[in-house]
């Protein structure tokens, strides 16, 4: 069985710098296609980034290029996002998600395994 597990929220200033982990366990995730996606509160869930496990190819929602970095440790079965110069607006549950497409996909309904979400909240 599948398990995505995130780890790393927490309460921040604007400004500053979080890590988000996820560790996927429950089968080989070779060919897979790891994303991050955020909810903020009365909104719908949206991507943030995602990961090609294999050679590491990314993409990223635009209000987050130049700020947020995605990659994996596939020793360890591990997916980041690396969150620098934090803005009010990027406070939402910061979700992990796994597609067996084998492709950069951005949409929600394309990923079939996620994880329990870690909450990302950024104070002025």
């Amino acid at each position: 069985q599948v398990q995505l597990v995130e780890s790393g929220g927490g309460l921040v200033q604007a400004g500053g710098s979080l890590r988000l982990s996820c560790t996927a366990s429950g089968r080989t995730f070779s060919g897979y296609v790891m994303g991050w996606f955020r909810q903020a509160p009365g909104k719908e869930r949206d991507f943030v980034a995602a990961i090609r496990w294999n050679e590491g190819r990314t993409t990223y929602a635009d209000s987050v290029k130049g700020r947020f970095t995605i990659s994996r440790d596939n020793a360890k079965n591990t997916v980041y996002l690396q969150m620098n110069n934090l803005k009010r607006e990027d406070t939402a549950v910061y979700y992990c998600a796994a597609t067996r497409a084998g492709i950069l996909v951005v949409a929600t309904t394309a990923y079939d395994y996620w994880g329990q979400g870690t909450q990302v909240t950024v104070s002025s």
